[in-house]
């Protein structure tokens, strides 16, 4: 039950700091979503990066959980994500749509190494081949 009010309290956090990166970054009607383009790109690097440092030992459980699952989970938001890509399609933004589609999608992949990549080398530990850099 305890696990419930760490999410909770993260998740609280989360959503302030997501809502406020949204009134700061103004989408106008029908156009590009580029507040929630940053708050996942954001997301990943940060939770990438948070997963990786977040060992057992140097991080309670408590604290993952409200950091990595209530605070990233509400923070970053694929519902938002997939609904902008169905607005801008339903407004005739095909290619804004397509290239919001991917560069999100690239950007994540990418951003979310970099933050494991970043850990790793935080920690000390030694590079593995195929390891993201």
């Amino acid at each position: 039950m305890k696990e419930l009010l760490y999410i909770g309290a993260g998740g609280f956090l989360g959503t302030l700091t997501r809502y406020a990166i949204q009134l700061a970054i103004p989408t106008v009607h029908g156009g590009f979503p580029w507040a929630v383009l940053l708050i996942n790109a954001i997301g990943s690097l940060f939770l990438g990066w948070f997963f990786t440092i977040a060992v057992p030992g140097k991080i309670t459980p408590q604290l993952r959980l409200a950091i990595g699952t209530g605070f990233t989970g509400a923070f970053t938001t694929f519902s938002t994500y997939t609904l902008d890509i169905v607005r801008l399609s339903e407004g005739g933004e095909w290619i804004s749509a397509a290239i919001y589609m991917i560069v999100s999608l690239l950007a994540g992949l990418l951003l979310c190494a970099l933050g494991i990549s970043h850990g790793q080398r935080m920690l000390g530990a030694p590079r593995q081949e195929g390891d993201a850099s």
